[in-house]
């Protein structure tokens, strides 16, 4: 089975849950940018939570299905059209060979998922599918989509199973991220680290798979120092470290980023916290000039927020499964 790309959209890439083991060589994880809904996808279609699906951003493209296949579209609010009938997000629908699906304007989020049974059949490039576009490595010939591309889908000998998940099992989008302060925390002022929490951000234009910038806060005040040989002259500058994914690096101080999927794993900038791991899904999901708080939390919170986000997941898998069965 196959897929041809009519139109890729804005920036559509195969994506899957991410490459792990690789960090430490400077291979960053990728993978979806919104793992719920990358996962719900999935399994709104009968996969495995970690088969590749197509991530698009702020712009759905337009796909010819060669074969009879079973879809689902989360995330983003852009609704699946289907040789010019809509269809519902959130749940499965049936696309019959020879049918288009292309999608309408976006009306909320940033990125949506779309899965389609036996999942995108591109080769595993170091154990995962997900698309590294900086390193050309994995996902449809290390590339965002093109027009022309001819996608393969794995087999499926599973009938078509109308599959949903209802409203309240989906995340919220909130404009508030918890962040666990870091080990350079003590480079900054008392009073910058309170009104580092205490402003509300917005989203900068600078907002990628990479990374997100946050603008219109205030400056940060660091604890005056003698810089350390290698650091420069800058107070936000190190002698290198490591990045973990979610951490915060705020170049002189102005505008904090937030090293998404794609982002290194090092550099010389400090680091002021990282965003707690379920809260990257939401960052995923906002739109440049939206507004976002960072609120301060301990690691024994982020680790209840972990186990709070398995068990939401955990609920969602078993709702989606009994909505197939009860039909």
């Amino acid at each position: 089975m196959s897929i041809n790309v009519i139109h890729p959209g804005l920036a559509t890439s195969v994506q899957d849950l991410g490459r792990k083991g690789y960090f430490h060589l400077g291979i960053p994880v990728s993978g979806a940018m919104d793992r719920f809904a990358c996962r719900c996808a999935n399994w709104l279609v009968g996969n495995d939570e970690n088969a590749a699906v197509l991530e698009a951003v702020f712009m759905g493209p337009k796909l010819t299905f060669n074969q009879d296949a079973t879809v689902a579209v989360t995330g983003a609010d852009m609704t699946p059209i289907l040789d010019g009938e809509e269809q519902v997000n959130w749940a499965s629908f049936e696309v019959k060979a020879g049918q288009t699906l292309s999608f309408s304007h976006l009306t909320g989020g940033a990125r949506i998922y779309i899965a389609i049974a036996g999942g995108i059949d591109v080769p595993e490039v170091l154990g995962s599918r997900s698309t590294y576009t900086l390193g050309a490595l994995g996902g449809f010939e290390g590339r965002l989509l093109q027009a022309g591309d001819e996608l393969p889908v794995g087999s499926d000998e599973a009938p078509f199973e109308e599959r949903y998940l209802p409203d309240f099992l989906r995340r919220p989008r909130l404009n508030q991220l918890r962040v666990v302060p870091g080990l350079y925390w003590h480079r900054i002022t008392k009073a910058a680290g309170e009104q580092f929490f205490n402003d509300t951000w917005q989203v900068a234009p600078e907002a990628d798979r990479i990374g997100y910038r946050f603008k219109n806060g205030t400056p940060l005040e660091f604890v005056e120092r003698e810089q350390p040989f290698g650091a420069g002259s800058d107070p936000s500058n190190i002698v290198d470290g490591c990045y973990p994914y979610g951490s915060i690096q705020v170049p002189a101080g102005k505008e904090p980023i937030v090293l998404h999927r794609d982002a290194v794993s090092g550099g010389g900038y400090f680091m002021i916290g990282t965003v707690v791991s379920v809260d990257m899904d939401l960052i995923g999901q906002m739109q440049p000039n939206s507004q976002a708080q960072f609120v301060q939390v301990s690691l024994e919170d982020a680790l209840k927020a972990r186990k709070e986000y398995d068990a939401l997941l955990k609920y969602a898998k078993q709702h989606i499964e009994k909505s197939g069965a009860a039909r």
